[in-house]
């Protein structure tokens, strides 16, 4: 919190003691300020601030919907595959290397052309289809035939919004503000982050609730056990698909196409025909 904190002075209404002794209602009152400034950035674009808007919120709900990956598709290997916390980790290296290639080329060659709406919308749409994909597994899944091919999938799309996310967020932002502008960015992730944790594992804990109420016939076995918990991952990654999916609406209705502008460059203006003189 050091390194953001020192630039939240330069914000519009960052006195701590305007909102008494509480940290967090300060750094609350700061993202807030923050959010104002960036719908005063970028008036000479389509959809003008929403854009910035958008970018924080494609941040809370790629938090909140990675947790289906990262929490519970590891609960998944640990406790019903018997993978070791190494051979977990190993099995997601083909997402983080397709995340990486995807955000390579969608920021050098994608965003410059299409602008950040065709890749974050798209970026969540083929998030919420892994997801959707990762609801197969079963107890005797294996990671070629059940798992490969969906993380796959999830880090392109993963690929894709991160490459336009942090370079939209931090579009048109004035050059001492780039640093709290991109700290808002990983804060709103790590904000959908805590919620998605709280959210997943009530669902996770309701769906195998549910699954046990109506199928055990008094004490519950082990079998039973097993397949009561893949039911509630399941129906963890089918949230998630939907997160993904409500994601994709709302980058499609804020976030704004073709190239982000360049700052000290200003904008063309629409051409228009000139009027025909009355003879």
């Amino acid at each position: 919190m050091d390194g953001p904190r020192r630039h939240l002075h330069r914000l519009p209404h960052a006195d701590p003691r305007r909102h008494g002794d509480e940290p967090g209602a300060a750094v609350g009152a700061d993202l807030a300020s923050l959010l104002g400034r960036g719908q005063a950035v970028g008036r000479d674009g389509v959809r003008g601030g929403w854009c910035s808007t958008a970018t924080y919120l494609a941040a809370l709900v790629i938090g909140a919907g990675m947790f289906g990956v990262l929490l519970f598709l590891i609960y998944y290997m640990q406790t019903d595959l018997g993978y070791s916390a190494i051979k977990s980790g190993l099995a997601l290296l083909p997402m983080v290397a397709v995340t990486a290639v995807a955000s390579t080329v969608g920021n050098i060659r994608l965003m410059p052309l299409f602008g950040p709406r065709p890749l974050v919308s798209a970026g969540m749409l083929i998030n919420a289809g892994g997801m959707a994909w990762l609801t197969r597994i079963g107890p005797d899944s294996h990671y070629a035939s059940t798992l490969l091919g969906p993380i796959m999938v999830i880090g392109l799309g993963m690929g894709m919004i991160f490459a336009a996310v942090l370079r939209t967020g931090t579009s048109g932002v004035l050059p001492q503000d780039a640093g709290i502008a991109s700290a808002a960015i990983n804060t709103g992730q790590q904000l959908g982050g805590a919620i998605g944790t709280a959210l997943l594992n009530t669902i996770a804990a309701g769906a195998t609730t549910d699954y046990l109420t109506g199928h055990s016939q008094g004490r519950p076995g082990p079998a039973l056990l097993h397949l009561a918990t893949i039911h509630g991952y399941t129906r963890v990654f089918w949230w998630c698909a939907g997160i993904f999916a409500l994601g994709a609406v709302i980058s499609g209705a804020l976030l704004r196409s073709g190239p982000l502008p360049v700052p000290g460059v200003p904008s063309p203006k629409p051409t228009t025909e000139p009027e025909k003189v009355r003879s």
